[in-house]
């Protein structure tokens, strides 16, 4: 009995944990209260049910101990702050799921998907509280631990409670912006299902499944609202193509090749179902709508040769034309490209390559490389191919545009080193913070120039693109360091030229002061913050070294009897704390990063890589992050590493 009580308690939560939740958090007024209230449900129906028996409406059941659960709360409440008025409201609403469990559950999604959360916190907390999966499910969907998933839910409820959001349906505009967030995280879940970001598969059909009902929920408690059925229209007419989409090997299947013949009628029915009632409400269609009118030009079509590509591309200038975004302009190039010829969608692409929002987006060098395969130009499509398959997180992805690379064109005659090889040539040798500062250059110019384009083709007017599109923004000591690295390769290499146009600018020599001694002291007890940074910040405020050369400190350069490593030295205090982090170890970086690095980012040099956990030296950068972040409670801005160094000069070594 007991294990078809918790089968059976499952399932009803599936369905009806949205409207369980939402009744709850009617009467607390706030949704932590809610969830808190049903998982209280939960365990008395674990509690009753093996006795009692399942009851016949195991969700108004639920709903009414939870509801009742929440009038508790608020009496506790009026114990210790008198507030009968708010317990008897309340009270009212206790009796069972009743006419407003809709409206509840729409302001349940309202609320889950509030605009004052992050995009990842609003994911999370609506597929926990509205589409009733569990963390671990959450965390397997999204290739994510399960305990940041569970920190991400507790952190968004936090927020919620911290901003006072009120469990309501607002009105007018802010209506309307609201439930334009809600639209916004189930089409991100239903992306991330549709087209996974990372993992070894491209479709992730549970996800797909939740968005779809997300949507279809949503659709139903807000019927009048002609947006949520274009949403529903687009996530139905694009789901139809999943079984087409998947080859036998798992690989995905490009659109033009995939067979028609089965996609799902079924859906496609549904889609234009859902664009009919958006259409029928009348009004000026919105980006949803417009995407799904996209969607059904696909679908209208047999084949790949009697697409209207010509209507698409007109789509997708609407589309532009209402929120404009360089991924609209970039699906619209490529539409552009199948509607008046591939020269016609590289011109419309061109600015794109240029803006540093889709400096890592893989889908540009995709588009680029299938619109130069269309132009004829098999060459410069094999190295868009080969980057895109750099940039992307998804294996199966990587592996199809590898395939393409391969299939467009064979690597033609040697031309000499590529950049990517003369890259690996230049930082052979070189070690510490000078190697990690040029290995994060020129990773960055390979990824954006392609790493087996030949260096004798390499082009200065390219090369100066890439590094406005990654650092034009950046302060002027952080735009020189790069420049600078560019120039020094460009003149290893015998291509000083690729160095044109790139000027270094000013810098303003003024030196922060140093941080006054009882700020310094605020800092080793700042909450949340980990062995490793306390001890990096004590060495470098004592010692009054460079920060590169703290971090180029290794394990058996230290003389921890005597308190130094060379000219660095350190206090009795950090001592200790210096012993524990470095105990165990013999050799390699005394500071090291949290985890092991990926495959596509080994380091530069064996020295900095910790040989007894594989771990890899901190870099400056992050170090840098770290001490901003964890300093922005003493400071808006945060603080800087150099701020630590101490004017008094360094601390005698212990004789």
């Amino acid at each position: 009995m007991g294990g078809g009580v918790r089968a059976r308690l499952d399932a009803v939560w599936k369905l009806e944990s949205a409207t369980i939740v939402a009744a709850a958090a009617a009467v607390a007024g706030d949704v932590g209260t809610g969830e808190d209230c049903a998982q209280e449900a939960l365990l008395a129906a674990l509690d009753t049910w093996p006795d009692t028996g399942v009851p016949d409406n195991p969700g108004a059941w639920l709903t009414t101990v939870a509801k009742r659960r929440a009038l508790d709360h608020l009496r506790r409440l009026r114990r210790a702050r008198p507030d009968g008025d708010a317990v008897d409201r309340a009270g009212a609403a206790v009796a069972g799921p009743g006419e407003g469990a809709g409206d509840e559950v729409l302001r349940l999604m309202l609320v889950t998907c509030h605009p004052v959360l992050p995009a990842r916190e609003r994911v999370a907390l609506t597929l926990r509280l509205v589409a009733g999966l569990s963390a671990a499910e959450i965390a397997r969907a999204l290739l994510t631990a399960e305990t940041e998933i569970v920190r991400r839910i507790a952190a968004a409820r936090a927020a919620l409670a911290r901003a006072g959001v009120a469990f309501d349906r607002p009105e007018g505009a802010e209506f309307t912006e609201r439930l334009g967030s809600v639209l916004g995280v189930v089409y991100l879940v239903f992306n991330e299902g549709y087209s996974a970001t990372s993992g070894g598969r491209v479709l992730r059909p549970e996800l797909v499944r939740e968005a779809l009902r997300l949507g279809r929920t949503l659709a139903a408690l807000a019927p009048d609202e002609s947006e949520v059925h274009g949403l529903v229209a687009l996530m139905e007419l694009q789901a139809s193509r999943s079984p087409a989409r998947i080859g036998p090997d798992g690989a995905p299947v490009p659109l033009h090749e995939q067979v028609r013949g089965r996609w799902d009628p079924l859906l496609i029915r549904r889609g234009f179902t859902a664009m009919l009632r958006a259409r029928d409400l009348g009004g000026p269609p919105g980006p949803y709508l417009v995407q799904a009118a996209i969607a059904a030009c696909h679908a209208r079509a047999a084949s790949d040769a009697d697409t209207d590509w010509p209507a698409i591309a007109a789509l997708y200038a609407v589309l532009d034309a209402l929120t404009p975004s360089p991924v609209v302009r970039l699906n619209r190039a490529a539409a552009l490209g199948r509607a008046e010829g591939p020269e016609a969608g590289l011109a419309l692409l061109a600015p794109l390559t240029a803006d540093p929002s889709l400096r890592d987006y893989h889908l540009l060098p995709a588009v680029q490389a299938d619109l130069l395969e269309r132009a004829g130009r098999p060459a410069d499509a094999r190295i868009h191919y080969e980057r895109a398959a750099a940039l992307t997180a998804n294996d199966a992805e990587r592996g199809f545009l590898l395939r393409r690379a391969d299939a467009v064109a064979a690597p033609g005659p040697s031309r000499g080193r590529s950049l990517g090889e003369a890259g690996a040539a230049f930082l052979a040798g070189r070690s510490g913070a000078t190697a990690r500062s040029y290995a994060q250059t020129l990773a960055r110019l390979c990824r954006a120039l392609g790493d087996s384009l030949p260096l004798a083709d390499a082009d200065a007017s390219a090369v100066a693109g890439a590094v406005v599109t990654a650092w034009g923004s950046a302060s002027p000591r952080t735009w020189n360091r790069h420049v600078s690295t560019v120039r020094s390769f460009a003149a290893w290499a015998g291509r000083p030229d690729l160095g044109d146009g790139l000027a270094l600018r000013p810098v303003a020599r003024a030196r922060a002061a140093p941080l006054p001694a009882q700020e310094v002291a605020r800092l080793w007890s700042l909450p949340g913050v980990g062995v490793r940074e306390v001890v990096l910040w004590r060495v470098l405020h004592e010692s009054a070294a460079p920060i590169g050369v703290v971090l180029d400190l290794n394990v058996e350069d230290l003389d921890l009897a005597s308190r130094r490593a060379g000219a660095v030295t350190w206090s009795a205090t950090t001592a200790d704390l210096l012993s524990g982090l470095v105990a165990g170890r013999t050799r390699g970086p005394v500071f090291l990063t949290d985890r092991r690095p990926a495959p596509s980012r080994a380091p530069a040099s064996p020295r900095d890589v910790c040989p007894e956990t594989g771990r890899v030296r901190l870099s400056y950068e992050r170090a840098e992050y770290l001490f901003k972040s964890a300093t922005r409670r003493l400071s808006p801005s945060g603080l800087t590493l150099g701020r630590l160094r101490d004017p008094s000069g360094p601390v005698p070594g212990a004789k």
